[in-house]
């Protein structure tokens, strides 16, 4: 597995309707059921939503004489609604080129961060039962099961893991999540 692309200087930003034109690209090639720009619009300006984008801030890599995949303006994007001490994951998405370099995990600690900025307690999200790799990553980071979701997506009819991840407010829980964002960052 390739190394976190700290050599972008990614930041982590509020999505704008700026972003949406490469939200959209990203979107339709990771969901078989994408979002539609319109909905992006009205989540990214609801009062309960909360939109997020991981942005490289240098647009050429230090190795510029070594092949590799064009840096593209967005490397991950994620939403969320606050909902009093809950908040739920809406979307998450990695920019294919840029996938298994740790920036989902890096975003959803990010968003957790958020989250845990708003005095929320835990953090919620869906995900297939079949998504092997989410489910791991999930799990890693504190993630527990907490439910099944019968029949949750409508393209395919599958089944969601409803999980959750408890007391990212308490100490313990928090110190955990922002080591290991540390050692993503060193890595």
């Amino acid at each position: 597995m390739a190394r976190f692309p700290t050599e972008l200087a990614p930041i982590f930003t509020p999505m704008t309707n700026d972003d949406l034109p490469a939200v959209m690209e990203m979107e339709n090639v990771s969901f078989p059921s994408p979002w539609s720009v319109d909905t992006y619009r009205r989540e990214i300006v609801t009062r309960n939503g909360s939109y997020w984008v991981v942005r490289p801030t240098v647009q050429k890599s230090a190795n510029a004489g070594e092949a590799g995949p064009d840096i593209p303006r967005l490397l991950a994007y994620a939403g969320m609604w606050l909902l009093g001490d809950d908040a739920h994951i809406t979307t998450i998405a990695t920019h294919p080129a840029w996938r298994q370099r740790h920036i989902g995990e890096w975003l959803l600690i990010q968003m957790a961060g958020e989250a845990r900025s708003h005095r929320i307690s835990a953090l919620t999200l869906e995900v297939r039962i079949h998504n092997r790799p989410a489910l791991a990553l999930y799990e890693k980071l504190g993630f527990v099961a907490v439910g099944l979701r019968r029949g949750y997506y409508q393209d395919t009819g599958e089944d969601a893991r409803l999980l959750t991840l408890f007391a990212i407010d308490h100490p313990t829980v928090w110190e955990k999540l922002q080591a290991r964002l540390e050692e993503i960052e060193r890595a």
